[in-house]
């Protein structure tokens, strides 16, 4: 999947809030260390069966020349690389990972999931049908080799039934195993393939020589269960990981289940026809019809209706769309009709561009797998190493039985170490946190940012835009004698003014005719005047009424003096010769706004707010909501130096912030958040972003961190345990306390449902409140 061109993504924000929008430009075509363009790509790698395959992978690709980056993560079976194509291309990245032993799938992004799902639906199919008859073939075998071991042709028997397991259904292991060795690399598959391949051969000699260890006084045993249980239980563990590593991923398989297959386009005669989604071109008039979904990004040419859009913002409230209103791919009408011109089709809508940021964040390594990698890079070579040892160390100290027990010991310390669940404690729980994120309206752009998060202490909020709605609204408005006549005039006069506070006037009288005015006059930094009938009429400032002596009643000077004290600017309207009416305009507070900072406090979170805007503005927004810590007047430098301050006092400090003057700020802060109805800029700067625009999510992706990592390290926890007591114990470090010696059947089922244990521990994260 290359992304190298810049397409653009528009969100309209949900009802509640002001009928703004905003586009976000996604740009992944960068400059290496010399200063040429590289390309990102992402491919499906096939093939891979432990983290020592992914790491296997990513070594064969970072050495290729012009390849500047490349991560394999093992969980989602991607590999992501960027490269200079001056140098290199998908295809020679290609032959390169098919020389490891692995193969890439290289096709058309429109085709490629498609492919991809067939390819997994037949790996699982094939999978399930081999898990159930190498149970069905291994059931006798067991019971004859614990209960029935002296009945007439026992071991021929078992022999018979453990063949086609080995031979057969294990055959996968065997056939890795050995395109591994010749690229002189070794694997999972190395280590089953090893222990079953010596336990089944060494059984194979025990009934054709038996006579060799009759002649030493030794019986013959045979360890044909101890070969065909191990498969079985492998393949069983692998069957449950494989549904559920299927499971981690449900968020992003239902995102891209959001978008139609078809959508009925109206042609230029207005006859209605039904196309595929990939044959919509920008310009198509598309029709839906309720309970349809949207199929591209568009605008509304004609109708109206409630649409869903609570799996892109997370908001459960639909929200009403009419002519000229945008609407987003993905998103379901609910009751209405409508038809809207599509703006945005295929990898530019913002359906796309989301799934684009989740898989990235789902492929992107949080720093602790780093680590995990380099021991998983080596894991199986040393368990090699551990189980040769093993073996020697029972035939020097083992007795008479010292090769029999020493050969079963090297097999149970090959069955019992487990990379896997290495390779998918940390990927599976990204992959389930950035999911549940996405499903909650939040967009997290790498696995850093998310295992970060949960130490934040300071949070730096921007008032216009991301504690209030960004655009002025009238709050109040208080009449002298209220009629229909001057309100209309009132409009008409905001109407044909250019200043931004008109807007705000002209939206609540809307649905107002207006009358004709005449010998409309901007007066700068004042206001502005026009005449109707005869009559002269003045909408600005205090000053400007006062330039023309005009008179103000004591109950609208009143009014007027309140709402200054509450930071609203205030606006009077008047005729010649006195004020009629009084308004008063603010940026207002989102309904969320306190509530977020409330939770955020109890947290025991450091809030603080800056803003360019006044003293008072700032002084009553903050009282309004409860902000202990704020700043005014600051000027968009000002607001990374207090950043950088506060990370000198110890802080871990997040910025929360939704405009260009806040884009230095939030690249200097540990943790960036942007609101979806932001600037492009503060959206490419941030590692988060709210696409609702709603801090309640703040608090949301705070605790979601602190249970990724908490599930991390669970799972890391009992990755490692479980290898560093399991191998001594395969080895038979207690059999000269108490004699006792592990079971390879038990080894290969602890080992099965070890990586089974760590993705079921992630999923637990999709239930987390």
């Amino acid at each position: 999947m290359a992304t190298t061109n810049q397409p653009k993504f528009t969100y309209q924000a949900p009802v509640g809030a002001k009928n703004n929008s905003r586009e976000f430009t996604l740009d992944s075509k960068v400059r290496s260390a010399d200063g040429r363009s590289t390309v990102t790509d992402t491919f499906p790698v096939l093939g891979m069966s432990c983290a020592s395959c992914a790491a296997n992978a990513e070594r064969s690709v970072k050495q290729l020349d012009g390849v500047v980056k490349a991560a394999v993560n093992f969980a989602t079976g991607y590999l992501t690389v960027e490269y200079i194509p001056e140098y290199q291309n998908s295809t020679k990245i290609q032959k390169a990972v098919q020389s490891a032993g692995y193969d890439l799938l290289v096709e058309e992004e429109n085709t490629q999931q498609d492919t991809l799902e067939a390819i997994h639906e037949k790996k699982f199919r094939s999978l399930k049908y081999k898990t159930t008859w190498a149970i069905l073939l291994s059931l006798p075998v067991v019971v004859i080799g614990m209960f029935f071991m002296d009945m007439p042709y026992a071991n021929p028997i078992m022999w018979l039934l453990s063949t086609p397991v080995v031979v057969w259904l294990g055959r996968d292991f065997f056939i890795n195993a050995w395109k591994q060795a010749r690229h002189r690399s070794a694997t999972m598959d190395t280590l089953v393939a090893l222990s079953t391949g010596i336990a089944y051969l060494f059984s194979v000699f025990n009934i054709v020589y038996a006579d060799f260890w009759h002649e030493r006084g030794l019986h013959a045993h045979v360890y044909f269960e101890a070969a065909a249980v191990i498969i079985a239980f492998i393949l069983l563990g692998k069957l449950l990981e494989e549904k559920a590593k299927g499971n981690t991923s449900t968020a992003l398989k239902k995102l891209m289940g959001l978008q139609p297959n078809y959508v009925v386009v109206i042609q230029n005669d207005g006859t209605e026809k039904r196309v595929a989604i990939d044959t919509v071109k920008v310009g198509d008039e598309i029709l839906v019809k309720p309970g349809e979904k949207i199929a591209v990004d568009g605008k509304l040419t004609l109708g109206s209706s409630y649409v869903d859009e609570s799996m892109l913002s997370g908001e459960p409230v639909p929200v009403l769309k009419q002519k000229g209103n945008k609407v987003f791919a993905g998103t379901i009408n609910q009751k209405g009709s409508f038809q809207f011109r599509a703006v945005k089709v295929g990898k530019e809508t913002m359906l796309a561009h989301i799934i684009k940021t989740v898989q990235d964040a789902q492929g992107s390594r949080a720093p602790v797998q780093k680590l995990v990698d380099k021991i998983a890079g080596i894991f199986v070579p040393v368990v090699m190493g551990i189980s040769i040892l093993t073996f020697m160390l029972w035939v020097i100290l083992g007795g008479e039985t010292g090769v029999v027990q020493g050969l079963m010991a090297a097999v149970t310390v090959l069955v019992i170490a487990c990379p896997c669940a290495l390779g998918l404690a940390t990927p599976t729980a990204i992959m389930v946190g950035v999911g549940k994120a996405a499903e909650k309206g939040i967009l997290i752009k790498d696995a850093e940012s998310l295992e970060v998060t949960k130490n934040v202490t300071a949070v730096v909020l921007d008032k216009t835009g991301t504690i209030t709605e960004g655009k002025p609204e009238l709050t109040a408005i208080e009449w002298l004698n209220a009629d229909d006549s001057p309100k209309s005039i009132l409009a008409g006069i905001e109407k044909l003014s250019e200043h931004p506070l008109a807007e705000a006037v002209v939206k609540h009288f809307e649905e107002l005719e207006t009358q004709a005015l005449s010998d409309f006059t901007s007066i700068t930094g004042k206001g502005a005047t026009a005449t109707c009938n005869n009559e002269s009429y003045f909408v600005g400032n205090a000053s400007l009424l006062a330039d023309h002596n005009i008179s103000i009643a004591a109950q609208l000077q009143t009014k007027a003096e309140e709402w200054s004290k509450l930071a609203h600017t205030v606006v009077w309207f008047a005729d010649s010769h006195q004020a009629l009416c009084v308004i008063a305009i603010a940026d207002q507070v989102k309904d969320t706004s306190a509530t977020a900072i409330r939770q955020l406090q109890k947290m025991g979170i450091e809030l603080y707010m800056l803003t360019g805007d006044a003293e008072s503005t700032a002084s009553a927004i903050a009282e309004q909501t409860g902000i202990r810590h704020y700043k005014a007047g600051l000027l968009p430098q000002h607001k990374a130096e207090f950043v950088k301050e506060l990370q000198r006092q110890g802080h871990l400090v997040a910025m929360v912030g939704d405009g260009i003057n806040d884009s230095t700020a939030l690249a200097t802060a540990d943790v960036s958040i942007a609101m979806g109805q932001g600037s492009d800029i503060a959206m490419d700067v941030a590692k988060m972003t709210i696409i609702s625009s709603d801090l309640t999510k703040i608090p949301l992706a705070i605790r979601l961190s602190k249970h990724t990592v908490a599930t991390i390290r669970q799972n890391l926890f009992w990755a490692f345990i479980y290898n560093v007591i399991g191998i001594p114990v395969a080895a038979g470090i207690l059999f000269p306390i108490n004699g006792f010696l592990l079971n390879p059947m038990i080894a290969g089922a602890a080992m099965a449902l070890s990586s089974v244990s760590v993705v079921s521990n992630s999923l637990r994260l999709k239930w987390k409140k």
